[in-house]
């Protein structure tokens, strides 16, 4: 599919993801509408990030991903929809699970129901590596089990089986695309490298951490959203699972100590003990197989990790964005 003059939304594009899909969106010549989360301040979160002139291209839409109506609404007469709306705080969602069922497997559905009555020719709905688990094999290929080892994943295994059901039963045009590891401009400060970056530019001595022996598959964001533009032209992704990621891991304690030699910040690494997850819902390892990605659409990595260290760490240099985080606080 050539999403050239096609009508495109994208869910959560106020999100750190969604908003960074929406700019490379725009090289795509697409019509595209932004559905944000509705608040008070009319804030459109990372969106605003996208210079004006760029911005003025889009239309934002404010509203509820859990409200059917406002979905509807912004679904008709749209081409493709992009899927990325969700809660994704794992620490959160030990205290608040139902309300990931609510955003994530409800949303969801709304999405997949209003694009099935409006007959859209493609939607992309966001998956999770957090869905395997710790990883049984490595490295992990679309085929792996899925281990629920959070109510965040619950909820997005959920989600997930909805779409295939949907695919299956009503042989809706859904792909599943299946991030690792997301990183770079502009991420929520409940992710691990804001949390490390921040920590060291705020002059900290003592960077806390959770848990530093598990490993994790670390992705520049524009390589992510790369990969779900070329799913979404890809016909042979059509009804399937598939992962995005660079086939490389790193665990935690080695990111933080890449990062303190970057920014050349003299700190030592402290493991925070209320900071770790449960012990059986720690993911000890996630490494992906991105074979399938590969050959059905040529995807490849651009940005290897050092490079996207270096491009996120002079973003969070900028103190106008450095101080929306707060260092000192652990952000569930």
């Amino acid at each position: 599919m050539d999403l050239k003059g096609k009508k495109v939304l994208v869910t959560g594009s106020d999100g750190f993801i969604g908003s960074h899909l929406v700019e490379n969106l725009l090289k795509e010549d697409c019509e595209i509408r932004a559905l944000v989360y509705y608040n008070s301040f009319n804030s459109w979160g990372l969106l605003e990030t996208i210079p004006e002139n760029k911005l003025n291209d889009v239309e934002v839409v404010s509203g509820d991903i859990r409200d059917s109506h406002k979905v509807r609404k912004v679904i008709e007469g749209i081409d493709v929809v992009f899927h990325l709306a969700a809660l994704i705080s794992i620490p959160f969602s030990y205290q608040s699970p139902e309300s990931y069922i609510d955003t994530n497997v409800k949303g969801t559905l709304n999405v997949l129901q209003a694009s099935m009555d409006y007959k859209v020719s493609r939607i992309i709905t966001t998956s999770t590596s957090e869905v395997y688990g710790t990883a049984q094999y490595a490295p992990i290929d679309e085929k792996h089990p899925l281990q629920p080892q959070s109510p965040y994943s619950a909820s997005k295994i959920s989600a997930d089986a909805m779409t295939e059901s949907f695919y299956r039963s009503f042989a809706l045009p859904v792909v599943i695309a299946r991030p690792f590891n997301t990183y770079g401009p502009g991420q929520s400060a409940r992710a691990i490298l804001p949390t490390i970056i921040t920590q060291l530019l705020c002059g900290s001595k003592d960077v806390k951490l959770g848990s530093l022996h598990p490993t994790r598959d670390l992705n520049y964001v524009d390589d992510i959203c790369k990969g779900f533009i070329m799913l979404a032209k890809c016909e042979k992704a059509l009804g399937k699972v598939v992962n995005i990621g660079s086939g490389k891991d790193i665990s935690i304690k080695e990111l933080a100590e890449l990062n303190i030699k970057l920014i050349d910040q003299d700190a030592r690494i402290v493991s925070d003990d209320t900071r770790k997850r449960p012990e059986k819902s720690e993911v000890e390892r996630l490494v992906c197989d991105n074979r399938l990605l590969k050959d059905m659409t040529g995807w490849r990595p651009g940005v290897s990790l050092k490079d996207g260290l270096v491009k996120t760490i002079e973003w969070f240099k900028n103190e106008e964005n450095l101080k929306r985080y707060k260092s000192d606080t652990y952000n569930v």
